[in-house]
């Protein structure tokens, strides 16, 4: 067994629309990250992770979710599964949403793009 209390996380922030919160287990196989989001995320242009699949609850608030071909409305309590390599951006005033990534998340498969 393994805790990581809050006060623990790593704190930090993708942009200034996008704080978050990473619990980092130093399993390679599985992590959890938070995220509160006020605004679209990115800036312009898409997300994407290269490598793992990412399961988002979101934990408050609601908002859309764009895809190259497809818009998804969420709100409190919905479950997004996100596969590796689908381009994707944030549009809400506010929201706080629970990640969980298979495998582990790394800065370096994250990327912006157009």
């Amino acid at each position: 067994m393994k805790v990581i209390k809050n006060d623990d996380s790593l704190k930090g922030e993708n942009s200034k629309k996008c704080k978050t919160s990473e619990y980092s287990f130093g399993d390679k196989d599985i992590d959890l990250g938070l995220a509160t989001i006020t605004g679209r995320y990115p800036d312009e242009g898409y997300c994407v992770n290269l490598i793992s699949k990412e399961l988002i609850y979101v934990m408050e608030g609601s908002g859309t979710l764009n895809f190259e071909n497809e818009k998804v409305d969420f709100s409190k309590g919905d479950a997004i599964l996100i596969e590796p390599n689908e381009k994707y951006y944030w549009d809400c005033d506010y929201c706080v949403v629970s990640m969980t990534c298979n495998p582990s998340w790394t800065k370096e498969q994250h990327k912006c793009v157009d």
